[in-house]
């Protein structure tokens, strides 16, 4: 089993940027990110060529709430999901997609207090 996830370069950066921009740390915007990939009926792409980006630990990103987001994904797929598909694979499909989701929040709303509230909305 695979408790480690790579993210691509380009979502490392987005990742940092928004850091640096909300003051919420890359794993708490991966969880929002991953959450609003989810709220997208089209299937994210899972091929991910490059892993050049952060590394996370994956109760770093699910913590006590693994089961949860496991349950998200099953449910979303609509069949029974292995761990081994879940994590890494389906849950960094998830984030990949989710973080330019993210990112395009962050630039709609022009600053930390209206993506916030945006947030709050979704």
């Amino acid at each position: 089993m695979n408790f480690r996830l790579r993210t691509s370069a380009e979502t490392a950066e987005i990742l940092k940027n928004l850091q640096s921009s909300t003051k919420l740390t890359p794993n708490i915007l991966s969880r929002l990110a991953v959450s609003l990939s989810l709220k997208i009926t089209e299937e994210p792409s899972i091929e991910l060529a490059d892993t050049s980006g952060l590394e996370f630990n994956r109760n770093t990103l699910t913590g006590e709430f693994d089961y949860v987001y496991k349950a998200l994904v099953t449910q979303y797929m609509k069949r029974e999901v292995q761990d081994e598909e879940f994590f890494p694979t389906l849950f960094n499909a998830h984030l990949e997609r989710g973080v330019k989701l993210l990112e395009n929040e962050y630039r709609h709303a022009g600053n930390s207090d209206g993506f916030y509230h945006n947030l709050l909305k979704i």
